[in-house]
């Protein structure tokens, strides 16, 4: 019973969490359209850039318009990604509309290269809050799945074929410096999705392959307070066993290390990677051996 209540006020937990981020991301978005895109004549891609060139041409709500066009695709969702996604996509949509209207005609710049670049940046920001607490704005994303495995296309290639057509319709309503300028607010929008996404974590996963793997990780752990893992593993060459060290650290950390690899093997072999997200066991003082 206690399980089911814990298991419970999770989930509870976890919605109003997704809530409170989706509300916010969409407020921001809407904000970002508004008050940088819209005025200038810069759009986004996908439905929403859509959207952007049916209200400019019609003089129709862009909220509503919004809603309306990613309708079909949210219901598209039902199925493939469930309620729960199909359920916040609906109200980040409704949120968006609403507060496009609340910000609308609220111009914070008329120069079009800063409207792009700051537009591009808040942008991303809101679609990005969107997009880690499970939702979207952005119909042709959930379009992207289902047609991609039944047509062969990745999915980028499908999203960037449909905006490569959105951008050359904008070039046409809007003119050919708007639409440029349009991709470049793309560009930005989607590395600062990505940002918003994984993360500005500056950790790295290191792997040192050495003979000395026991010295090493034991210099590891009382120099730099970390906690190592050796996996074992068989030189392709030689087909002798090979001991390698295993281990997370931040970006600062590194020089050090390297230079306490140095001081004991030379000639150790250090593959380092990017992590964009790492969770426990960062402060352990043991030696995990698998």
């Amino acid at each position: 019973m206690a399980e089911i209540l814990n298991k419970k006020k999770h989930l509870l937990s976890r919605l109003f969490r997704n809530f409170i981020f989706i509300t916010l991301g969409a407020v921001i978005a809407a904000f970002a359209l508004e008050a940088f895109l819209v005025p200038n004549n810069v759009i986004d891609g996908g439905v929403i850039g859509v959207s952007m060139i049916i209200s400019h041409v019609s003089k129709f709500n862009l909220g509503l318009i919004v809603v309306i066009l990613n309708l079909p695709f949210i219901l598209l969702a039902f199925k493939k990604m469930g309620k729960l996604f199909v359920f916040q996509t609906l109200y980040a949509n409704l949120i968006l509309a609403l507060f496009l209207n609340v910000f609308h005609s609220y111009k914070v710049t008329g120069d079009i290269l800063l409207a792009t670049v700051f537009g591009g940046i808040v942008l991303g920001i809101g679609v990005g809050l969107i997009l880690k607490n499970e939702a979207s704005l952005d119909g042709t994303e959930i379009l992207s799945l289902l047609v991609s495995k039944k047509f062969g296309f990745s999915v980028g290639e499908f999203i960037m074929g449909i905006n490569l057509f959105i951008y050359l319709v904008a070039g046409k309503v809007f003119g050919w410096e708007s639409a440029m300028y349009s991709i470049l607010t793309y560009f930005i929008a989607s590395k600062v999705i990505d940002i918003v996404m994984e993360g500005m974590n500056s950790s790295k996963s290191v792997r040192i392959i050495s003979d000395d793997a026991g010295l090493i990780g034991n210099a590891l752990i009382e120099k730099l307070d970390i906690s190592v893992t050796y996996l074992k593993g068989i030189g392709g060459y030689s087909g002798q066993d090979k001991d390698l060290i295993y281990c997370v650290i931040s970006r600062l950390e590194l020089p050090k290390m390297l230079e306490i690899i140095k001081e004991i093997d030379t000639n150790a072999f250090v593959s380092v990677v990017d992590v964009h997200e790492a969770y426990g066991g960062r402060f352990r003082k043991h030696i995990d051996k698998i």
